[in-house]
């Protein structure tokens, strides 16, 4: 399977210029909103461009939720920097009619797309929270799918997603998948599942860890136009 995934547009239009008919799925990352280059009308706009690929091929676009949308479409809660007040109304509105679009995680196999990746630390915390067995994980069960369950159930449960660890200037023991930092989830991947993120820039495509766990890193649209490729192994 030929995939590509595109991350933190921030209202860019550059995923205009990729070939989506070479890939089998196209996955983006999150972070549509909140672009300091962009007007609130282009960040909108672009949004709902990319909303139309998902209506026209839904099993073709993956859209993931980014800490820069999570605070539209769960307004008034999850607030981080960059937030437009202005936006806001058409914001929420647009995130909350195509809600059942957007999803926390996705995942083929052991590979594992987030916004900012899971670390064990916080998977343990999660795991205690919602009573799961720790063996389910590595035993081959949908991580993805426990994460987008969490997502739908009510907000004293949901939370535990946008939770912000001291790294990114939270209160929270450790950063969940739409908030982990680069420092955490480099030294705190997990074993078993290969991880592809955004959230933290970097100049180049990163990726740490070995043929049994690793985390890469793609988040580069500061820099330069680039999305990641991969092939999964049918």
């Amino acid at each position: 399977m030929n995939i590509l995934t595109v991350s933190d547009l921030h209202g860019r239009t550059v995923w205009r210029e990729a070939d989506f008919n070479a890939y089998d799925q196209i996955i983006f990352l999150g972070d549509y909103t909140d672009g300091y280059g962009a007007d609130d009308e282009t960040i909108y706009a672009n949004l709902l461009s990319i909303i139309e690929l998902k209506q026209q091929q839904p099993d073709k676009f993956v859209l993931l939720v980014g800490n820069h949308d999570a605070q539209y479409l769960h307004y008034p809660n999850y607030r981080c920097s960059g937030f437009r007040p202005r936006a806001q109304p058409e914001l929420s509105t647009l995130f909350e009619t195509y809600a059942d679009y957007f999803q926390i995680a996705h995942q083929i196999g052991a590979y594992l797309f987030s916004h900012a990746g899971v670390t064990n630390k916080w998977l343990a915390r999660l795991l205690a929270k919602t009573d799961r067995n720790p063996v389910s994980i590595t035993s081959g069960y949908a991580l993805a799918d426990l994460l987008n369950s969490v997502h739908k159930r009510p907000v004293q449960t949901q939370r535990i997603l946008f939770e912000v660890g001291p790294r990114r200037g939270g209160y929270d023991p450790f950063s969940g998948p739409i908030w982990a930092d680069q420092s955490e989830s480099k030294v705190d991947y997990l074993l078993g599942f290969h991880q592809t993120v955004g959230h933290t820039p970097v100049e180049k495509f990163k990726t740490v860890g070995t043929s049994s766990g690793s985390i890469t890193y793609i988040d580069v649209l500061q820099t330069k136009t680039a999305f990641y490729e991969l092939i999964i192994p049918d």
